[in-house]
């Protein structure tokens, strides 16, 4: 489901953590398929993912035989997905982080109340949703809607997606679309009891989505953000391109880590609720977030070592994931350069970073809800610097990044005050898709106006 961008290699400290374990034993269930797809056997040509032109001979897939996925699975309670190692079983939230193409790259993962039916063998299924939405630099890459359901015998199967690949603050296509009963047929993507040999395919629509994953280990143990996490799995992917990735999936955070030959990273943060801890906000943090906002405002010499104070003193005070730490550490390094330069850009994008970081922290103490409102609080702000910057795709970036936020938290919003939510950011997308940068202004001062009522 997250290789529609390069992805990152697995971090040295992950892979002293891996630990020999013993596999599990049970093999999927299912009822056998009585019509297998023609995209389940024979030659799957490699395609060009730049120019959709085949590429070369027939993909070196795994034996028939070894796959797991050749059944027809079972929908008796598709939306109640307990199976650990997939990310919609339990979780709100996901947050990854790292660097992708030699940019800081950051992924939001998030549970969806929406259900969704979608046609599996001619059946009615339905179907969770997770939105996927990533960032470049601290600006809108992909936006995505995943559905999810799970089989009477505990696998879960993906059922189709809706990408959106964003240019410059805009949609520029919708390459890796796909839907159940439409562009292919529904694809496992987490067996119920993987062990080490088994194969699926988590996507299986050759020429428009594929993958075929090999399960290498399972029963694993890696360090997570606050401690050693049981019963992971690492598994190797071939992709449509011919090109190979390596993952650990972890019970409590889907996939943990994406290895890809290249030099990038991308891992996870935290997770909510898995590494949500009881307890009001640290003096500390609340001390940081109150310097970053103010940094954010008026991104000054000044303001910029408050914030490095304030986040030395909770580094000190709290434990911190390492990849987040590395993440302040950076990008704090890049808005103190960038203002020191005077480089307005420059400082726009890093102080937007070092605010996303900032947010991150909160879920570990406060309601996810609590945490997206100050989400759209900060874009908000940003959308007030790029505006005055006079930054029209930045601003449709921002107004983007409203929208999808705004999608996971208005179902609770009080009626009224999410009415005048809607009615700003309307007004602000309309001032961005015409370019409007002053009638844009205008349209964030009164969304800010109806955020903080």
């Amino acid at each position: 489901m997250r290789n529609r961008h390069p992805a990152g290699a697995l971090s040295a400290a992950l892979v002293v953590a891996l630990a020999t374990g013993a596999c599990t034993a049970g093999a999927v269930g299912g009822r056998a398929a009585s019509g297998v797809p023609s995209s389940s056997g024979g030659c799957v040509r490699a395609l060009d993912t730049e120019t959709g032109r085949k590429a070369g001979g027939c993909l070196p897939l795994a034996p028939e035989q070894d796959r797991v996925d050749r059944v027809t699975p079972v929908f008796g309670r598709p939306t109640d997905i307990t199976n650990p190692l997939h990310a919609s079983s339990k979780l709100q939230q996901v947050i990854y982080g790292g660097q992708v193409d030699e940019k800081p790259f950051r992924t939001e993962l998030t549970l969806l109340p929406d259900i969704k039916t979608i046609t599996v063998n001619g059946e009615p299924v339905r179907a969770r949703t997770l939105q996927f939405l990533s960032f470049s630099d601290g600006r809108i890459k992909e936006a995505a809607l995943d559905w999810f359901a799970q089989a009477d015998d505990g696998s879960v199967w993906y059922l189709g997606e809706d990408v959106f690949n964003y240019e410059d603050g805009v949609v520029a296509d919708t390459s890796g679309t796909w839907r159940s009963g439409k562009s292919g047929p529904a694809a496992m993507i987490m067996p119920a009891h993987p062990k080490a040999g088994d194969v699926y395919r988590p996507e299986n629509s050759p020429g428009v989505v594929f993958e075929e994953v090999t399960v290498k280990a399972v029963g694993q143990t890696v360090a997570g953000p606050y401690g050693p996490v049981e019963g992971a799995m690492t598994t190797t992917e071939i992709h449509m391109d011919g090109t190979h990735e390596e993952k650990v999936v972890a019970p409590g955070y889907g996939e943990f880590v994406i290895d890809e030959p290249g030099g990038d990273l991308e891992a996870v943060e935290l997770a909510v609720p898995t590494d949500v801890t009881r307890g009001p906000v640290p003096a500390e943090l609340a001390a940081l977030s109150a310097a970053v906002r103010a940094a954010h405002t008026g991104a000054t010499e000044a303001n910029v070592a408050k914030v490095r104070a304030a986040w030395d003193a909770y580094r000190a005070a709290d434990r911190v994931p390492r990849l987040l730490v590395r993440q302040m550490d950076r990008d704090l390094d890049s808005l103190a350069t960038a203002v020191k330069a005077r480089d307005a850009d420059l400082v726009r994008g890093a102080v937007l970073r070092v605010a996303q970081n900032d947010l991150d922290l909160h879920l570990r103490y406060e309601p996810l809800a609590t945490v997206e409102a100050a989400r759209m609080g900060l874009w908000a702000r940003q959308s007030a610097l790029d505006g005055a910057a006079r930054d029209a795709g930045a601003i449709a970036g921002d107004v983007s990044s409203l929208e999808l936020t705004w999608d996971r938290v208005k179902q609770g919003t009080d009626p009224d005050r999410a009415g005048r939510i809607a009615a700003s950011l309307r007004a602000l997308r309309d001032a961005a898709d015409r370019k409007d940068t002053a009638v844009a202004q205008q349209a964030v001062e009164r969304l800010s106006s109806a955020l903080s009522g």
